[in-house]
């Protein structure tokens, strides 16, 4: 049996659907209780808030509380039995480094602003600091993408995080890959032991054989994810979101029930 410790698995599009139901197969919870109770840890690693993860799970039915959290594509959360609790140190150096961005990239920020004032795409705002875009469609993020590219290299600490149509500004290093390997370094399991699945833009950064031995992505994925995937020699699924989770457990796990 392929020694898995740790899933890190994105939520939305690879865990759970909204296309077609059902939003995930009864097979992929018999699968995640199996490993759990073999001592596999699951960590969700979302571009959604704690608060977020809370909704989703309750929207969808989800059934398997993960052990952990990993949310906004940089914090790292630990449940508790009753609670999510910042794990280690980690999110507040992480709002801290955050803080400081936001206070030196100001001039970066208001170019884009400016550059976004005649277009449909609507900027989001988090405890109001401008941190983000929604575009109407990713014709236009991709757009939108570039012409950041053109003016953030003055700012060598300004990154961001795209899920499709949405756009999160963040400091270049903290991301799901960088989240994922404080988890690792928390709970003493290698990248050699780690299973990572996701099917968009900003799951690329733990896509990556450096940070998981064991990559996959559905067969919804992005090009470039399946690409990336494919390219590292991991598992791209023929079936989507949770469908093809079960189909990469199968295959890097083939004692599996």
């Amino acid at each position: 049996m392929s020694q898995i410790r740790l899933l890190s698995v994105d939520f939305d599009g690879t865990l759970v659907r909204n296309w077609a139901p059902p939003p995930f197969p009864g097979e992929l919870v018999d699968l995640l209780n199996q490993l759990r109770r073999n001592g596999v840890l699951l960590a969700i690693n979302t571009g959604r808030t704690i608060r977020l993860v809370e909704e989703a799970l309750g929207i969808t039915g989800f059934p398997v509380r993960p052990d952990f959290a990993l949310t906004s594509e940089r914090e790292v959360f630990r449940w508790n039995g009753s609670a999510w609790e910042d794990f280690g140190g980690w999110n507040a150096r992480c709002r801290e480094e955050h803080d400081t961005l936001f206070r030196s990239c100001g001039p970066l920020l208001e170019q884009i602003e400016q550059h976004l004032a005649p277009t449909t795409a609507r900027l989001y705002y988090d405890e109001n600091r401008f941190s983000g875009v929604v575009s109407t469609t990713n014709a236009e993020m991709d757009e939108i993408c570039r012409f950041i590219e053109t003016k953030r290299h003055e700012f060598s600490d300004f990154g961001y995080q795209r899920n499709s149509i949405y756009l999160r500004f963040c400091h270049a290093a903290y991301h799901k890959g960088a989240a994922l390997g404080e988890l690792q370094r928390l709970t003493a399991i290698s990248s050699e032991e780690t299973f990572a699945a996701g099917d968009n833009f900003n799951d690329l950064p733990m896509l990556n054989l450096a940070c998981a031995r064991f990559l996959a992505c559905p067969s919804n994925a992005l090009e470039e994810v399946r690409a990336a995937v494919s390219d590292q020699g991991g598992f791209v699924a023929s079936e989507d979101s949770g469908f093809g989770v079960c189909e990469a457990l199968r295959h890097y796990i083939p004692s599996l029930a």
